[in-house]
């Protein structure tokens, strides 16, 4: 991939590509990003006196300063290493012979479905401690404007570039195995939100998301799945009478929460199945030369 005429914004970041090292670097400018945010909104907090008004709105600035050490860390060897190596791009268009139309629909219903099974995996876990409950509660149900900004937008934007399109890409292009590489940067993804009872669906989310991503390549087709996961649960905690529960099944008939948990499984799985029907190509400096995750020599 030549530097010229390279003024995408992902694109300054094509020629880091991480191993399992640099994914721990990027973790540690990650939780330094976090701390720096935590400081700064303090320091905003107790300046301005605005506890109560401030702090519905401290997300909308704490969020994305977590994220710029990474970004300046990757950009930095990004630049460093371009003159070495033709580079992996973090997003392309990989979507024949579906098409992208059709692969965003397929995506986005997979993303639900994993979604429903995955939270009665969750209920395996002890109850959430009131704190933690809190914490999550109040990232759907404060101001409906500053949640969708923060979880369906900014979320989705820095996490996909992060979990798929540095983590995941870098160790697909260090060539580790495809099975391993999805499975580890799903663990990374459940890391970072550094919370038990969010990292299960997480992982489980993040599996399907870096499938996707092996197959398309497409960080945009992850970055709308990870938005459509986020914006149902806002739209949920907004429905009267749902905004505490904990499962599907306080709402639903137990008859019809085992029949769509079925459902939800199964889907599931043909969505993975349509997904393997991709045809990946050798191009455009991407990790395609990578086997695929179910070529015959790999079952």
């Amino acid at each position: 991939m030549k530097r010229r005429g390279n003024y995408k914004f992902l694109d300054k970041y094509s020629w880091y590509i991480p191993g399992v090292g640099g994914m721990f670097a990027l973790l540690a400018w990650l939780l330094l990003g976090a701390a720096l945010g935590a400081i700064v909104t303090a320091v905003i907090l107790l300046a301005t006196g605005q506890m109560d008004t401030f702090s519905s709105y401290s997300t909308v600035i704490s969020y994305p300063l977590m994220f710029i050490p990474p970004m300046i860390w990757a950009s930095v060897k990004s630049a460093n290493a371009s003159m070495n190596n033709d580079g992996l791009k973090l997003d392309n268009n990989h979507f024949s012979p579906l098409g992208g139309a059709v692969c965003a629909l397929i995506a986005a219903a997979g993303t639900l479905a994993v979604g429903f099974w995955a939270e009665a995996v969750g209920t395996l876990l002890p109850p959430m401690p009131p704190v933690l409950a809190e914490a999550m509660q109040s990232m759907t149900n404060g101001n409906i404007w500053i949640n969708l900004l923060c979880v369906s937008i900014m979320a989705p934007l820095f996490e996909e570039w992060l979990c798929r399109g540095m983590v995941l890409r870098g160790l697909l292009g260090n060539k580790m195995k495809p099975a391993m590489a999805i499975v580890l940067s799903a663990f990374f993804f459940a890391f970072i939100h550094l919370n038990p009872w969010q990292a299960v669906p997480a992982f489980l989310l993040g599996c399907l998301f870096g499938y996707v991503y092996y197959k398309t390549g497409s960080l945009k087709l992850t970055m709308l799945m990870h938005c459509v996961n986020n914006t149902f649960a806002v739209a949920v905690s907004r429905v009267d009478g749902w905004e505490d529960i904990e499962s599907w099944a306080e709402v639903l008939p137990q008859t019809s929460y085992h029949i769509l948990l079925a459902a939800s499984v199964l889907l599931t799985a043909l969505v993975v199945l349509a997904f393997r029907k991709v045809q990946m190509h050798k191009a455009e400096g991407n990790m395609d030369a990578v086997p695929s995750l179910f070529s015959s020599d790999e079952i």
